[in-house]
């Protein structure tokens, strides 16, 4: 039973995650485009609006993807499913319709308050992109919860190419900077989008919300709003910080930082696609606390050994993919990773909240979080720049997730493998920081042996059991039929 669960995560988070691995491989080549033909600058104000319309999205929802996600597994009748599809789907086309024409109307005072310069076309744009994204994740989660994996697939590879081709377009071709960036992404979402209603959610998908109706998923939802968005503030603060504080350059630099780390946050994206149906789906408690505490180990070894990589690695991928006036953003690069793959666990102590139906002492966890990340801002960032400004959110993530544990911990019991994660982090942590502290940072010598070194941190947790061998064999052959699954 465990293996297929498995089974099904791996062919689900491939299945969601072929856009962004698609989307990655185009980065090869758009990065360096718009390095090039964007200021850091302007890729700071551009990243710093991008990273506000999740925010905002997440306060716009108010809880109905999760609350959907969730109630979706409580009731398999056809008709109260549609019917809890659309009262989600209809209130959070009313909010986000709503902010659209707010922001347009104030898009210039925004844009002072939230830039610290004025470009109301700039703000409107992203204000759009508000409008655009949350509606598009709410047709997602529609389509997750009933599994269509390759409706999804479609749909998001559709827009990758979209968003590429016009972002390019706007960017490169007719130089129009920042605007440009934020309109090519957004444009591309409007219409999948609009695709999507039309094409694939018609019947689940409306406006009219009955108050009564809307109550239960109100109550469930509610409490995780200021949690989900405590938590995304730590995203926002950091480039806010460097923004104001800092310059605008140095936001752009830890952008590119962020973008970079790609790799992780692939596997943190998919993860958290594919975990909430499939841990919400489990009716048998003790099945449950099982599964969770062998994910969460399989998580961190498949986290742990990227990370390790991008401490080693670093350099040279900056080197590879953007403009040379880019370069100081590797000493972000390895800290963002790991502040990545600290997310995903917290994503699933989230899980455990919601299972246990607690969701309201998430709340503290991410205040917590958010008030170190902040004291440790104005701690790091003077004397560090950039990676003052990736330690402290990793800071707050550890931070975070102390909180959460001891407060969700007794609500429901999950078995952790305790000895193999700390094991896990000392091998990774101490083979990784020790070859970015002796080893050449440049020459095909520094590469060649960095790559060696980075081969070697499976090879050892391999030697000390931290990954099994019949594990390892079980994960192939999960990759491999998830592959086909997904395919």
């Amino acid at each position: 039973m465990e293996g297929s669960q498995l089974k099904r995560l791996a062919a689900s988070g491939l299945a969601y995650q072929a856009s962004a691995l698609l989307a990655a491989f185009l980065a090869l080549f758009t990065l360096p485009l718009y390095t090039r033909h964007l200021t850091e600058a302007q890729f700071g104000y551009a990243e710093t609006l991008l990273t506000l319309v999740i925010l905002a999205s997440i306060l716009l929802r108010f809880g109905m993807g999760e609350t959907l996600v969730r109630l979706w597994f409580d009731d398999d009748h056809p008709d109260r499913r549609r019917h809890l599809a659309r009262t989600a789907t209809g209130f959070v086309f009313l909010t986000s319709t709503v902010a659209l024409a707010a922001g347009v109307a104030l898009a210039g005072p925004l844009s002072d308050l939230i830039l610290g310069t004025r470009d109301a076309t700039l703000m409107a744009f992203g204000v759009f992109g508000i409008w655009a994204f949350t509606n598009l994740e709410m047709a997602y989660t529609l389509l997750r919860v009933q599994e269509r994996r390759r409706t999804y697939m479609r749909a998001a590879i559709i827009n990758v190419l979209l968003t590429v081709a016009l972002t390019v377009l706007l960017v490169v071709v007719f130089d129009e900077g920042a605007r440009g960036y934020v309109l090519g992404n957004y444009a591309a979402s409007a219409a999948v989008l609009i695709g999507l209603w039309a094409l694939a959610l018609r019947e689940h998908i409306g406006i009219p919300v009955q108050r009564l109706a809307l109550g239960p998923l109100v109550r469930y939802g509610g409490p995780l709003i200021p949690a989900d968005a405590a938590a995304f503030l730590l995203n926002v603060v950091d480039r806010a910080y460097l923004l104001r504080a800092e310059s605008p350059a140095a936001a752009g630099l830890y952008s590119v930082a962020i973008k970079l780390a790609t790799g992780v946050i692939l596997l943190v994206r998919g993860f958290q696609l594919a975990w909430p149906p499939l841990a919400y789906s489990i009716t048998d408690d003790r099945e449950a606390g099982r599964l969770y505490a062998r994910v969460t180990t399989t998580y961190l070894i498949v986290t742990g050994v990227a990370v390790g990589a991008f401490e080693l690695l670093g350099r040279w991928l900056v080197r590879l993919l953007a403009a040379p006036s880019f370069y100081p953003a590797y000493e972000a690069l390895p800290w963002l990773a790991l502040g990545w793959a600290l997310y995903g666990l917290y994503l699933v102590l989230v899980t455990i909240a919601g299972r246990a139906r607690v969701t309201v002492r998430a709340l503290p966890a991410a205040l917590v979080g958010l008030v170190v990340n902040v004291l440790l801002l104005v701690t790091l960032v003077d004397p560090l720049g950039i990676r003052g400004a990736a330690i402290a959110l990793c800071g707050a993530y550890v931070a975070m997730l102390g909180a959460l544990f001891a407060l969700t911990r007794r609500a429901f019991h999950v078995p952790f493998e305790w000895m193999r994660l700390v094991l896990l982090t000392c091998i990774v942590g101490g083979l990784s920081i020790a070859g970015n502290l002796l080893l050449p940072t440049s020459g095909v010598g520094g590469l060649a042996s960095r790559i060696a070194v980075a081969a070697l941190i499976p090879a050892v947790l391999l030697l000390a059991g931290v990954i099994r061998r019949a594990e390892l064999r079980s994960a192939l052959g999960l990759l491999r039929a998830a592959r086909s699954a997904s395919a």
